[in-house]
C-alpha cells in the first residue's frame, strides 16, 4: 500500500464541512494508500488540557487514548475523500481497540500512519475499520488502534471472516462510581481534541442526525473510564471498547468495574441500566 506523507495535520473543522459536500459521492473500494505524518511534536499544555477534561493525571507520558487525537484528522481525511465508499456524515463509532506496547513520552517525535480496511456488511448497513499506528521514527509502532465506523443503510459485501468477539465485561450489579456528565463536556472535549462533530456540540444538529440531543464523544467516554482505572493499565495492554448507546449530555452515568485474573472489566451505564460503553483491559 503506497504512503502519502502530509505536510501538516488536516483541520477537522474544514473536514466536517467537506464531509457535507461529499455526502452523496463515493467510490466502490477503499482508498489504497496510507496517510502519514512525521516528526509530530506534542505540546505539553495540550496534553495537560486533555488530561483535565478526561480525568487523567498530568505527567510526562501520553494518556493511552491521546494518540487517537493525532490519528483522527488523518482518519477524517480518508473518510472525506471523494473516492471513499461510505458517506462521512452520519457515521457512528461502534468500536475502538487500542493496543499499546509501552507509554509514549510527551517529548517523543512521533510518526502517525492511518489506512482504511475491512469494508463489510453490517446487519443494518455497512461498516469500515480505520487502522492507526503511532511510534518513533525508524522503529515499529508501539501504539495501534482499530476504529470501526458504521453507516446505516449503506451497502457492502459480507465479511469473509468474522470480526474478533466483542468485549463481554462481567462487572456485577453495583456501580463503583456515579458521574454527573456536564452539558458542556462535548464542547470542552471538542476544544482539546479538535473533534467538532455537530452531534456533540449542537443540540439541533444532533437531532437532525437522528440523535436524542447532544451526546458525549465515544472516545471521551473511553478515556474517562480508563482515567478511573489509572494505575491498573500499565505495561503492554489491549483496551477493547464497544459503544452501545449514546450518552446524552447533560446526564448521569454509572461506572461498573471488576478485576479479572489478568486485567479489568468495566461498563458505563445509564440510570435505567442501559449500556453506554463496554470495555475490557487485557495484557497485549
Amino acid at each position: 500500500m503506497p504512503t502519502e506523507t502530509l505536510d501538516s495535520a488536516p483541520t477537522l473543522g474544514a473536514l466536517y464541512g467537506r464531509a457535507l459536500l461529499t455526502a452523496r459521492s463515493g467510490g466502490h473500494t477503499l482508498p489504497d494508500r496510507t496517510l502519514e505524518l512525521v516528526n509530530v511534536t506534542i505540546d505539553p499544555d495540550a496534553v495537560a488540557d486533555y488530561a483535565h477534561v478526561c480525568g487523567f493525571r498530568v505527567g510526562g507520558e501520553l494518556p493511552i487514548t491521546y494518540p487517537h487525537m493525532l490519528a483522527f484528522p488523518l482518519q477524517m481525511r480518508l473518510m472525506t475523500d471523494r473516492e471513499f465508499p461510505l458517506p462521512a456524515p452520519g457515521m457512528v463509532h461502534l468500536r475502538n481497540v487500542i493496543t499499546q506496547q509501552r507509554p509514549l513520552a510527551v517529548g517523543d517525535p512521533l510518526v502517525v500512519r492511518v489506512h482504511a480496511e475491512r469494508l463489510v456488511a453490517h446487519p443494518k448497513g455497512a461498516q469500515v475499520d480505520l487502522v492507526s499506528e503511532v511510534g518513533l521514527p525508524d522503529e515499529e509502532a508501539v501504539w495501534h488502534s482499530r476504529s470501526t465506523y458504521f453507516v446505516r443503510g449503506a451497502k457492502a459485501e459480507e465479511a469473509a471472516e468474522a470480526a474478533p468477539p466483542e468485549p463481554d465485561p462481567h462487572v456485577g450489579d453495583r456501580p463503583h462510581g456515579v458521574w454527573t456528565v456536564p452539558g458542556d463536556i462535548g464542547r470542552r472535549y471538542a476544544a482539546v481534541s479538535g473533534d467538532v462533530n455537530p452531534i456533540h456540540v449542537n443540540g439541533l444538529a444532533a437531532k437532525a442526525f437522528g440523535m436524542p440531543g447532544m451526546i458525549a464523544h465515544g472516545m471521551w467516554s473511553k478515556a474517562r473510564v480508563l482515567a478511573a482505572l489509572a494505575g491498573r493499565t500499565d505495561g503492554a495492554v489491549t483496551v477493547d471498547a464497544v459503544f452501545r448507546s449514546p450518552l446524552r449530555i447533560p446526564s448521569k452515568a454509572f461506572l461498573y468495574t471488576a478485576a479479572t485474573k489478568d486485567g479489568w472489566d468495566a461498563a458505563l451505564r445509564s440510570k435505567k441500566g442501559k449500556d453506554h460503553l463496554l470495555l475490557t483491559v487485557r495484557p497485549a
